[in-house]
């Protein structure tokens, strides 16, 4: 797949095969991100993958539970109530892994860096025939400090990007984009 077609045709995939992802396939997605530029060639960056099943679930359960009991000084997620409320909505989509992309307190922009980095994960997962979605309501949940604790997470690293994949169960549709607000051009 040439880059072009990856950046184009690349979505959020939210429905999953229960295939296992290979560790090698996980390597390869980790060092395509190691691939992306950082401010002072700094590499601000650290991973975690989790591929156990009764984690994830009970990692999601537990963010559930944490973002109903944080609604209120999250306004802007108060419509999503009644999912967090659902026994049956994963909020890692069931996939069958997690990647999860960390900054370390280094350099001038390690979660710009960082960003960059997520970006060539899932355009390689994507070229690879991999689905993936970065799970925002994970972000808040997987940088409490206890959580971090339990999953050997330095505290002083902050969670950028929690990207689950794999091979996706249907393929994504199109989204309309908007046109590009250019605010200077001269």
């Amino acid at each position: 797949m040439e880059l072009k077609e990856a950046i184009y045709t690349r979505r959020s995939t939210r429905n999953y095969k229960s295939e296992f992802v290979s560790d090698e396939i996980i390597n390869e997605l980790i060092y395509a991100g190691t691939n992306a530029p950082s401010a002072m060639n700094t590499q601000p960056w650290a991973f975690s993958v989790i591929q156990d099943r009764i984690l994830l679930q009970q990692l999601s359960d537990e963010a559930k539970e944490y973002l109903l009991d944080t609604l209120e000084s999250r306004p802007y997620l108060e419509s999503y109530r009644a999912t967090f409320h659902d026994p049956e909505f994963n909020i890692f989509y069931n996939a069958p892994a997690l990647l999860t992309i960390y900054a370390k307190p280094e350099g001038p922009n390690p979660a710009g860096d960082c960003t960059l980095v997520a970006q060539n994960v899932m355009l390689m997962a994507h070229s690879m025939g991999l689905g993936t979605c970065w799970i925002g309501f994970a972000q808040m949940f997987l940088n409490v400090p206890i959580i971090k604790e339990r999953l050997g997470v330095p505290q002083n690293y902050t969670i950028i990007a929690p990207i689950i994949f794999g091979y996706p169960a249907e393929k994504s549709g199109y989204v309309q984009k908007d046109d590009p607000s250019i605010l200077f051009w001269k």
